[in-house]
């Protein structure tokens, strides 16, 4: 039996975000994500694959906009700590815009969606891909934008769900399925983001 999605149902474009005319999204790329009790699987090949994207698209003169997630301080989210910055392989470049949210969603409460134009396509990498990721690519859609999401520039973690332990590929594959349902384009890799 043949598959189809709202989009598909919906008529929306399938063709993935070019860097030319969009903004590029880089969310929670912060050190809690690589160490600890919040270690996502994969971290490391998201974060290359993630810097491969931010230097073309920096080369392409992309508007390229950072997010990070402030817990407080003393929280693995503490953007005052080395634990909430974000790694230095993405180090904003001068100009580039950090936003600081709160919850999953980074249009919620921020000034987000003022770096964008109504109806701009945007590229959104970032962990992880079943909350912040997700959230923003539906808050994308949402506010009018044409979010594609980078699927190996992101990365997740296994999670506890009715007593048993759902491998983190599962929960990165059905982050990206719900996102690609409706919300946004998925691209496998960031050189489908041309």
């Amino acid at each position: 039996m043949s598959r189809t999605t709202l989009r598909e149902l919906n008529g929306f474009d399938e063709t993935p975000a070019k860097l030319a005319g969009s903004t590029l999204i880089l969310i929670d790329f912060q050190n809690t994500y690589t160490q600890g009790v919040m270690e996502l699987d994969g971290w490391e090949a998201s974060l290359d694959a993630a810097a491969q994207l931010l230097a073309r698209a920096r080369e392409a003169g992309t508007k390229v906009v950072h997010v990070i997630n402030d817990g407080g301080e003393g929280t693995p989210y503490d953007i005052r700590a080395e634990i909430g910055r974000i790694h230095p392989k993405l180090k904003p470049a001068d100009g580039e815009p950090v936003v600081v949210k709160q919850a999953p969603n980074a249009f919620v409460g921020t000034d987000l969606a003022t770096h964008l134009t109504e109806g701009q396509d945007v590229v959104i990498a970032g962990w992880m891909t079943h909350m912040c990721v997700a959230f923003t690519a539906q808050g994308a859609f949402l506010n009018g934008n044409r979010p594609t999401v980078v699927a190996e520039a992101t990365a997740t973690r296994s999670l506890p769900v009715a007593g048993t332990d759902v491998p983190a590929e599962q929960v990165h594959r059905a982050a990206l399925a719900t996102i690609a349902d409706l919300y946004g384009v998925v691209a496998v890799d960031q050189k489908e983001i041309v």
